[in-house]
């Protein structure tokens, strides 16, 4: 009996060892559970008993370099409904459908099934939400979310682009900076039983969300609009298919206009084809013609193989080079490097081309930054099309030193000629100037950044002076003159590739004028390009006047005094109104003709008391070639008005000041 009383005893005492062994464990792991696992315990817990539903992030704002907002995000409301709280289902589609402009048979949908939240229609209209809130349906909700809006609707817009429903950046800057202006997205978060079912009688919880980085452009929206108003005015008189502004300060190399055409109102982008949206200042390349020769002209005269008195012989209009015939417009006889540039002779390129050679044309092109991106903060700019020396023909040289064979784009010819003007400095152009956080910090600022020096200082400004001859009197850019201011430049008119033929085409051009202004003291640099214009063909006859229209008025805006004396009856135009010699109505054919019959050519309009602009007008209609010579109005023209022009013969207009 000891014996079996001990042995109870010793289970007793072991099970005794093992409870409390247990109870030990069960202890700490309550411990485990309760204190030091309780924060993700009760997270777990809260996420069972409640749905939470995203909500559309935040974007910052875009302004421009004035403080001028140009995109914002605007609270509107979204509507969402409870299925499961819905009374009679039919009914309330019906009203719904009404208010919300949507068929019953798609809100029957959404209504189908025990879900307990389905988003109606996010981001409604002011109206649409007033209609909601007059049904008072139980059931029907309303969210604040922010919808992306562009109170200046078409200005800017190929450079802003515009976003989704999401609101992802889906073009423009709205794209490159998406990471940068999206805030972080708020949540809806809505109670729930063990079932899924919604409980309590009180509205969804919404938790905030975090605002994005704002935007600040180095964009002047005045001048943006002036750059877009009168570029559309200057493809609708030309009856052109699509054109581009750039306009850069040159010694910084922001970019203080860029404009497309055609346009769109990225506030409803979906109305508009792809190809509208596209930013052609970056996206589009294109061969630039004339305006190619200023690059030549700098890197022969920084490499010393031509001298500014030199005679060069432009063979009187024709000059064959491997195998193929290169003409001139005029048949010129013998002309120093800057009457090459002032009167655009291609002859003339093509022989200081052959004198600079292949590799170190090639050179200079590349350090001009053609054949590569310029760096600029947008997406999707291309590089264009700069084939490597060694696989230039001689004609191919030729060519590329009148500007054919190789394609730039708009913002590269723009940030080259910037180099011209800026002393032989290349800039990377760039269009935001900083980037600011929700709480006013910066905390990015991008600031002037010199690529490269490409010629010397002397050198570019020859190359100025020469450009400024192009808008002097027997140039071929007369029309980009600014009243008041003197201009430097150099237009283009180069033939299209025809894509059937792969040769270049008969009646599609580029029409262009590439220039800054004071030429002494360039503020600003402008590149105007015309596609296919079908009225003045020539881009002295189609994008100097932009040019000019443009110029004028950015000066005005920028505060920049004419440096000029100004002729009697020289004025700069309203920045609220385009020039009026550009707007009056054209003579009739009666008034241009005081012979009615005459024979052996075209007839001699009556020029006389007409300004450039009125001449240019005629001009175009009559399809001549007219030498200016003065400035004011026409006091002296030959032929005399109504004879015959016979073919090849000069025709020139002498232009006075009003008295």
């Amino acid at each position: 009996m000891k014996e079996l009383g001990k042995g109870v005893r010793v289970r007793i005492r072991l099970i005794g060892v093992v409870f409390i062994l247990g109870f030990a464990l069960v202890t700490m792991r309550a411990f485990d559970l309760q204190v030091l696992q309780e924060q993700q315990w009760g997270e777990r817990a809260e996420r069972q008993h409640q749905k939470v539903i995203p909500l559309t992030p935040q974007r910052g704002t875009i302004y421009d370099s004035n403080g001028e907002e140009l995109a914002v995000s605007v609270d509107v409301d979204s509507i969402y409904i409870e299925p499961r709280k819905l009374e009679n289902r039919d009914l309330a589609a019906k009203k719904l459908a009404k208010a919300l402009g949507l068929s019953s048979k798609t809100i029957k949908t959404k209504l189908k099934g025990n879900s307990n939240f389905v988003w109606l229609k996010r981001q409604v209209t002011p109206n649409q939400s007033e209609s909601i809130k007059a049904l008072k349906l139980s059931g029907v909700g309303m969210i604040k979310e922010p919808r992306r809006f562009y109170p200046n609707s078409n200005i800017a817009a190929h450079l802003l682009g515009f976003t989704g429903l999401d609101p992802k950046g889906l073009e423009g800057l709205e794209l490159k900076y998406d990471k940068t202006i999206l805030g972080r997205g708020g949540y809806l978060v809505m109670e729930r039983d063990a079932l899924g079912r919604g409980i309590g009688a009180g509205s969804p919880q919404v938790q905030g969300a975090t605002h994005g980085h704002d935007l600040y452009l180095t964009i002047d929206k005045n001048l943006q609009y002036i750059a877009e108003r009168e570029l559309a005015d200057g493809l609708r008189r030309t009856e052109a298919k699509a054109g581009t502004v750039v306009m850069l300060e040159p010694s910084t190399g922001k970019v203080l206009a860029m404009a497309s055409y055609p346009e769109y109102n990225p506030n409803a982008f979906f109305r508009y084809k792809p190809y509208q949206w596209r930013n052609r200042a970056v996206c589009d390349s294109y061969e630039p013609g004339s305006t190619f020769k200023v690059i030549l002209m700098a890197a022969a005269l920084n490499e010393a193989v031509v001298s500014t008195n030199q005679k060069i012989n432009c063979e009187n209009g024709k000059f064959r080079v491997g195998g193929k015939d290169i003409h001139d417009h005029k048949k010129y006889q013998k002309l120093t490097p800057a009457e090459i540039i002032k009167y655009s002779s291609n002859i003339g390129s093509a022989k200081i081309g052959k004198m600079l050679e292949r590799k170190d044309f090639h050179r200079y092109i590349k350090d001009f930054g053609f054949g590569q991106r310029t760096g600029i903060d947008l997406p999707g700019e291309v590089v264009g099309l700069l084939r490597p020396p060694d696989k230039w023909f001689e004609v191919d040289l030729a060519a590329i030193s009148f500007g054919q064979g190789i394609s730039v784009t708009p913002i590269q010819l723009t940030a080259a000629v910037a180099a011209i003007a800026n002393g032989g400095y290349l800039m990377e152009p760039y269009v935001v100037d900083r980037v600011v956080d929700s709480q006013g910090q910066v905390t990015q600022q991008n600031k002037p950044r010199v690529v490269r020096k490409v010629i010397a200082m002397d050198v570019a400004q020859t190359v100025s002076r020469m450009m400024e001859m192009t808008t002097e009197d027997g140039g071929t850019a007369t029309n980009a003159r600014v009243p008041g201011f003197r201009v430097a430049g150099k237009t283009g008119t180069a033939q299209k590739v025809d894509a059937v033929t792969g040769g270049y085409s008969v009646d599609k051009r580029v029409a262009s004028f590439v220039g800054f202004i004071p030429a002494e003291d360039p503020q600003l640099v402008m590149l105007v390009s015309i596609d296919e214009p079908k009225v003045g063909i020539y881009g002295g006859l189609t994008a100097a006047p932009v040019f000019s229209r443009i110029a004028a008025q950015a000066m005005q805006s920028l505060k920049i005094a004419p440096n000029e004396e100004m002729l009697a009856g020289e004025k700069l135009p309203s920045l609220d109104q385009i020039i009026v010699e550009a707007m009056a109505p054209k003579r009739s054919t009666a008034q241009k003709m005081t012979t009615s019959e005459v024979s052996g050519g075209p007839q001699m309009p009556d020029f006389v008391g007409l300004s450039y602009r009125q001449v240019l007008a005629l001009m175009q209609e009559d399809h001549l070639n007219i030498s200016f010579r003065g400035r004011g109005r026409v006091v002296e023209q030959s032929p005399i008005p109504g004879m015959a022009i016979p073919y090849g013969a000069p025709i020139w207009v002498r232009m006075e000041p009003p008295s």
